[in-house]
């Protein structure tokens, strides 16, 4: 299991409007084969950064599956305008887990 961390700046204003198009965006990611879940969580300190975390089997799954796939430039059309700045996307692999 692959976790890709990405910590999203949404444009203070525009929040509520991201939160609805995310709902519709989750439907998108979801249907990409080794897919496994997501939280995404908001700030309490900053409303309008959000925590996403998104659990694939592998890493290409993410990266060659979901990120060269046409439903690719759905998520990006639906998301990406929110976003100042463009959020870094990590990727960790775990180590241990109680």
């Amino acid at each position: 299991m692959i976790l890709e961390h990405a910590l999203l700046s949404v444009t203070p204003a525009k929040v509520e409007e991201f939160e609805s198009a995310f709902g519709q965006a989750e439907a998108i990611i979801s249907s990409i084969p080794g897919f496994l879940r997501l939280r995404l969580s908001r700030g309490l300190e900053r409303p309008n950064v959000y925590l996403l975390l998104v659990e694939w089997e592998e890493l290409e799954d993410h990266t060659e599956g979901f990120r060269q796939s046409c439903r690719y430039q759905e998520w990006k059309d639906l998301l990406h305008h929110f976003y100042d700045p463009f959020p870094l996307v990590e990727h960790y692999a775990p180590v241990r887990e109680v």
